[in-house]
């Protein structure tokens, strides 16, 4: 009696066993991995209510719109939906991108990811192009070919190559030799000025990279200071060294600060030079570095102001928060930022003496293009 009472138990568990395994095997069977549809474009036909709803345990509000929207494109395209967003500054006519999503019980789900900016994208950057060839000319025009070969390196080569494996300062040293060959030459032209510049700044380039190294390695930066990162190292499988990419940022950053100094000390030490043959080399040089020294000073304060802009928001969210400064600034977010900026503003002071010294010694006796027009001028002055 004992016997089959413990035998019709057995028999029982492996039943629900057998049930619950069907049951498993079901719901994987409905592709847990198609909920996201993907993103497609949706416009706003109307804005049918607004209510307010509590946010969690809080007593934050949060207002949510009733929308009804025409889907533009994907599977449902020309269909209509209505669902409701707490998605911030839309309105009727909008152009909006739509994440798609189908749980696991075929109920369908819309979210809006951001609002579709294309044509003010497009708008503003053919107003870029006009700017620069209207007041640049032929030069503005090569300008925007280097810019060009810029992106074309950074998007094709650096980053690539960093997914691929590569040394993420070895790539970044690579691709700045790239991107400073084309700015400096093809921007001012194939001539010794551009040659000592180019030179002077991949010396600088060389020295700021090893000291990003060292400062981030005694910092203890890690590279993971903002969601980006974190989403990244997820899609990678943690395959991806971070403080070499945090290196290579930095080196990539300053870049166009280093060949704007690079070019105009040349252009200085060449100028000096033109409007007066007796003029020593020690003077030159001398002359120069104030002229440098006056220009580090603009570029280093841009700096810093560019990346405070950045990291304005969170710096009021700190504030709000009453944190002492230096919990602020050991935070990785911000220690980040003023490692950057510091060892960017190291690399823009050493260029001045660097490019200044080439400059001084092999632009003796040459001249620019516009050497004999500068000459004239001074002359006329004196």
């Amino acid at each position: 009696m004992f016997s089959n009472m413990k035998l019709n138990k057995i028999f029982l568990c492996f039943l629900a066993l057998f049930i619950f395994g069907l049951s498993f095997n079901n719901l994987f069977a409905q592709e847990i991995h198609d909920q996201y549809q993907g993103t497609f474009k949706a416009k706003i036909v109307d804005i049918i209510g607004e209510e307010e709803i509590k946010i969690g345990w809080s007593d934050n509000i949060s207002i949510y719109k009733n929308l009804e929207v025409k889907i533009l494109g994907g599977p449902q395209k020309n269909q209509t939906a209505t669902f409701k967003s707490d998605f911030p500054e839309i309105e009727e006519g909008d152009v909006v991108f739509l994440n798609y999503l189908v749980d696991i019980s075929g109920i369908e789900r819309y979210s809006i990811v951001n609002i579709d900016r294309t044509f003010q994208i497009y708008l503003f950057f053919a107003l870029f192009i006009f700017v620069i060839i209207i007041f640049g000319g032929f030069q503005g025009l090569r300008s925007l070919v280097a810019l060009l070969g810029s992106f074309l390196a950074i998007f094709y080569i650096l980053i690539p190559g960093i997914l691929a494996g590569w040394n993420p300062l070895v790539a970044s040293f690579l691709v700045a030799s790239a991107i400073l060959f084309a700015a400096i030459f093809f921007t001012h032209g194939f001539n010794r000025e551009s040659l000592v510049a180019y030179v002077g700044t991949m010396i600088s380039v060389g020295i700021t990279g090893v000291l990003a190294w060292y400062a981030v390695g005694a910092s203890n930066l890690s590279g993971f200071s903002d969601e980006a990162a974190v989403f990244l190292n997820f899609n990678t499988g943690g395959e991806l060294d971070f403080s070499g990419l945090l290196l290579a940022a930095i080196i990539i950053g300053i870049l166009g600060v280093l060949d704007d100094i690079a070019v105009t000390q040349s252009a200085v030490v060449t100028e000096l030079f033109n409007s007066n043959k007796k003029i020593s080399r020690k003077e030159v040089y001398k002359r120069a570095m104030r002229v440098g020294k006056e220009h580090v000073g603009a570029l280093v304060n841009t700096l810093v102001l560019a990346y405070t802009g950045t990291a304005l928001p969170l710096l009021l969210l700190f504030n709000i928060y009453d944190y002492e400064f230096t919990t602020v600034i050991n935070m990785e977010i911000f220690a980040s930022e003023i490692i950057r900026t510091i060892i960017g503003s190291i690399g823009l002071v050493m260029t001045v003496p660097i490019v200044t010294s080439l400059a001084v010694f092999y632009l003796k006796d040459y001249k620019s293009k516009g050497g004999h027009s500068h000459s004239h001028g001074h002359s006329h002055s004196h």
